[in-house]
């Protein structure tokens, strides 16, 4: 597996809109011995603390295995297809879960992270609103 380094639609004309200097990060870590690690965890398993920061929205990565969840939590749209993808960064890999784009992806596919500022619908629960609003990142199949 290679990694492409993949460029943000708005920073070749040196633009970012509002939603995007308020994105979430989504950031692994290096440890001493080379592993990576998202989330980023205090300690690695050599039980060092991290020695550096990896924005995993400047790489591609490839779905390992992907579901469709049919009966999902209020808010959260239906279906919902989560993958797990793996990112590799300088013969190390590190791997993440999150939504996808389209239901409309393979194993093997490259995706690339993309923002997401709700990724439920906040008022469909029954707590308060401003307890389930989340963003983040789902995966985006690369054509």
């Amino acid at each position: 597996m290679t990694d492409e380094n993949t460029a943000d639609s708005n920073t070749s004309t040196g633009t970012n809109t509002a939603e995007e200097e308020n994105q979430s990060e989504l950031t692994a870590v290096r440890y001493a011995d080379g592993s990576l690690g998202y989330p980023a965890h205090t300690l690695g398993s050599d039980g060092n603390p991290p020695v550096d920061t990896i924005d995993l929205r400047e790489y591609t990565a490839e779905i390992i295995t992907w579901t469709k969840a049919t009966a999902t939590p209020p808010g959260v749209r239906e279906p919902n297809t989560l993958a797990i993808v793996e990112f590799e960064i300088d013969d190390e890999s590190v791997r993440a879960i999150g939504q996808v784009t389209t239901t409309e992806i393979t194993i093997g596919d490259r995706v690339e992270p993309v923002y997401v500022s709700e990724l439920r619908d906040p008022t469909a629960g029954i707590r308060e609103p401003d307890s389930q609003a989340w963003d983040g990142y789902r995966f985006k199949p690369i054509k």
